[in-house]
């Protein structure tokens, strides 16, 4: 099968791109970059804009199923750097994926359209979006969910795919910010620290993808689907943290800030860093202190009944791989 994934260099999609390689797919990878490691492996590198039309129209062309992995993530910013990426992006491919024939598309999407600011215990499919969000990105990706998941018909057959908090080698955000602010002596606890969560290995979330994209075809069992994917069983989320800042070889974070006034200085920093017009990350944001202060974490039995996927790298080990790459990296 030919399948263009776009941000197919990105940390999840250049992930995507090697499982769909090992399953005999035929992947390409649409980004605004060159991806030079994936065009020495044969992958065809196409690069252009998501807010083009006629760039994703050209990329498109050709292909048997699109994987729609490119987003601007993060916890802040402007609404409009999000909507132009997440929503325009998510309605270009839409529009090149039905004018150019195409039967299968699959979207990359996040737990985050289901979260307002509340924890969730055990969570499944039948959650609701909520009322409000804590950020655009959470927003965004809700609306291009929707987007993607109405286009679902006859000839088009359409899923999603939320993975959460995904970690591993070649991540450039969750982690390697994370592992920023415990050096800077910046990381604190937020809340009691009992909270549970759920994460999710790249390797994992990658096999994910590519079983679901075999089972797309229109009438198939997951068109109009959507799959929460992430490790089984919830996690700790500070014993998940410090597994890595322990193995990073920095000491455990050991010192709290109750929940609501992290909350508070969150809603403080926000606007004081839109008054300013700063584009960086506020140091605490609501959104933030949600996600290290409440329990989020899913049941991934829908995954693994019609999709037949397990996890086959667990935590630990996914852990460790993801360390010892970013020794490498720092060499």
């Amino acid at each position: 099968m030919r399948v263009l994934v776009t941000g197919g260099g990105g940390f999840i999609g250049s992930h995507i791109v090697s499982a769909l390689l090992e399953r005999g797919h035929e992947p390409a990878a649409f980004g605004r970059r060159d991806y030079p490691a994936l065009a020495a492996r044969g992958v065809r590198c196409v690069r252009g804009d998501l807010a083009d039309p006629e760039a994703v129209a050209a990329a498109v062309r050709g292909a048997d199923a699109v994987v729609h992995c490119a987003a601007v993530p993060g916890i802040w910013g402007r609404y409009e750097i999000y909507h132009r990426a997440n929503v325009l992006g998510t309605q270009n491919v839409v529009a090149a994926v039905r004018s150019g024939g195409v039967g299968r598309l699959l979207y990359t999407s996040t737990p985050s359209v289901v979260h307002g600011g509340h924890g969730i215990e055990g969570g499944d499919e039948s959650l609701p979006y909520p009322a409000r969000y804590l950020t655009p990105y959470a927003e965004t990706k809700a609306m291009a969910e929707r987007l993607a998941l109405a286009a679902n018909s006859a000839e088009l057959a359409v899923a999603a795919i939320r993975p959460h908090l995904v970690f591993g080698p070649g991540d450039g955000q969750l982690i390697p910010k994370l592992l920023a602010r415990a050096r800077a002596g910046r990381l604190r606890r937020i809340g009691d620290g009992a909270n549970l969560i759920s994460v999710s290995y790249v390797e994992n979330v990658a096999d994910a993808h590519v079983l679901a994209l075999e089972r797309l075809g229109p009438g198939g069992p997951a068109a109009g689907q959507v799959y929460f994917v992430n490790e089984p069983e919830p996690v700790n989320c500070w014993d998940f943290i410090n597994s890595i800042v322990r193995g990073a070889g920095l000491p455990a974070v050991t010192r709290s800030i109750p929940f609501g006034l992290a909350y508070r200085a969150g809603w403080l920093c926000e606007k004081l860093y839109a008054v300013l017009g700063r584009r960086d990350d506020p140091p605490i944001t609501r959104f933030l202190a949600a996600q290290l202060a409440t329990s989020h974490w899913f049941k991934v039995d829908k995954a693994r009944r019609e999709l037949g996927w397990k996890p086959r790298v667990d935590i630990e080990e996914g852990v460790r791989r993801m360390l010892g790459s970013m020794r490498k990296e720092s060499i």
